[in-house]
């Protein structure tokens, strides 16, 4: 489960803005938005959910559990946006 506090970081991470990840990902930005307007899962399809989670993870990013602190970390070596 993707949450929107877990979107928002691993974008911070990447250094994106919704606009510039909705555009790598041929989504509107609306839906970045969408997906990001809830601190607990996000308000999008599950289907949905998981592209961007996939897009995200093989940009590097790793998601942490749920409640954690950080939500969402850059593996080790990865190389990013």
């Amino acid at each position: 489960m993707l949450t929107g506090t877990q979107l928002k970081a691993a974008r911070a991470l990447l250094g994106l803005q919704r606009s510039k990840l909705a555009e790598r990902m041929c989504l509107p930005t609306l839906i970045i938005r969408l997906a990001e307007s809830s601190d607990g899962e996000c308000p999008v399809t599950v289907a949905r959910a998981r592209q961007i989670q996939g897009y995200l993870e093989r940009q590097g990013i790793e998601f942490l559990p749920v409640g954690s602190e950080p939500a969402a970390r850059l593996m080790v070596g990865a190389i990013g946006a």
